[in-house]
């Protein structure tokens, strides 16, 4: 036997998923790494849908969870889209995972086990569709402790905000006129690329202001519109959205620090604070009504219960009840707009409608005793057009 053919022969292929590993516990600064084929390694309990989103947006081929993605407290969204896209989510493979995996190394992903070449660096429980819906059903019945907590954080932001959602205290000034405005606040939630196309008609139509929330300023611009206020973390938004000439609203603690607000101004662009507990997307809503908005239309915002326990932050959305309440019938979802507008009836659409009663009139002229007395005088008038012309020419 040649040595030459031996040095030349391939290794067989292993079986299983192969890519790069992308490893981080902050899954924010995670998902900003993200490449198509990457097998992502990160520590979230009760993954959430938004996250999931973002995991299924940057193609990622599979999912090591390091904490269980539903814990059961309550039916968390994120697990059963991942499993629904075909991305592969291996659940619960312990903390040390995040530890033994180097961020950018090949791995290999076979069966629930993950592997550095031949080394088994962590394993877990492989998530089907059968299971999630399994975990989904006895996660229902945390429902109960998640709403009282719900309810006790709701409570204790209303006696800290009160003067901000009563009167509107704090609220930043902007340059942006809103008053008697339509208003279109925007987030990266779930399906916002859809519900803007949806509302391409609407926005072209009405020109409403254009609010977006975090990663939501990014959005706008993706679906070819420019927004004219950004309200959230920098961090969250890209250089391009932050120097569009937009107005930027940074969220800020109570004592006023505002995390990102050095990277608006390294960009040289402007920016106001907003010092609350509230979250970004309630910022930018209360910003609006309390700046006049005649209608405020969300897309890619938190709408029902399950999107509220869903991101698995119950002091986060303490604001959301009753920002929500306080701005009432001013606050209408995307795609109740989507469902029920109608465009202006177009100038081709007026003229077909003119040509057809003008063909019903002939149509009914001709057929009457007084449709042969307009054809007579019609005839009249033009026999007398030709007689002026004849003499003219004589």
């Amino acid at each position: 036997m040649k040595l030459s053919g031996l040095l030349h022969r391939s290794r067989p292929e292993l079986p299983g998923l192969t890519g790069v590993a992308r490893v981080d516990r902050r899954t924010d600064a995670l998902l900003r790494r993200l490449r198509p084929g990457d097998i992502v390694v990160l520590d979230q309990i009760d993954l959430d849908r938004a996250t999931a989103d973002a995991l299924i947006a940057a193609q990622v081929a599979a999912v090591v969870n390091a904490s269980p993605s539903i814990s059961g407290r309550f039916p968390n969204l994120g697990p059963e889209a991942l499993v629904d896209a075909g991305i592969t989510l291996v659940d619960d493979a312990g903390p040390e995972v995040v530890h033994a995996v180097k961020d950018g190394s090949r791995v290999r992903l076979h069966e629930g086990v993950l592997y550095a070449g031949e080394t088994v660096v962590g394993g877990g429980v492989v998530q089907t569709a059968d299971s999630v819906a399994d975990a989904l059903v006895e996660a229902k019945s945390g429902l109960t402790h998640q709403l009282e907590a719900f309810a006790a954080n709701t409570i204790e932001f209303m006696r800290r905000e009160r003067a901000l959602l009563l009167d509107g205290v704090g609220v930043p000034e902007v340059d942006l006129d809103l008053a008697n405005r339509q208003v279109l606040v925007a987030g990266a939630g779930f399906d916002h690329a859809a519900e803007l196309a949806r509302l391409k008609s609407y926005i072209k139509e009405y020109q409403p202001v254009l609010i977006g929330v975090g990663a939501g300023a990014d959005a706008l611009m993706a679906a070819g519109h420019k927004p004219h206020l950004i309200v959230g973390d920098p961090a969250e938004v890209s250089t391009e959205a932050l120097t569009s000439g937009a107005d930027v609203v940074v969220p800020a603690f109570a004592d006023g620090h505002a995390p990102g607000l050095h990277r608006v101004q390294d960009l040289g662009a402007g920016a106001v604070t907003f010092p609350s507990s509230a979250n970004p997307e309630d910022l930018a809503l209360l910003l609006a009504q309390h700046r006049g908005a005649a209608l405020i239309v969300t897309v890619g915002l938190t709408a029902s219960m399950a999107e509220f326990l869903d991101r698995g932050r119950s002091g986060s959305n303490a604001s959301t009840f009753l920002t929500r309440l306080q701005l009432g019938g001013t606050l209408v979802d995307g795609r109740v707009i989507a469902a029920l507008y109608r465009s202006r009836i177009s100038f081709g659409a007026i003229a077909l409608m003119i040509g057809a009663a003008l063909v019903a009139v002939v149509a009914a002229l001709l057929v009457s005793d007084a449709g042969d007395a307009v054809l007579a005088w019609l005839s009249q008038g033009w026999h007398g057009i030709v007689d002026q012309i004849r003499g003219r020419s004589a």
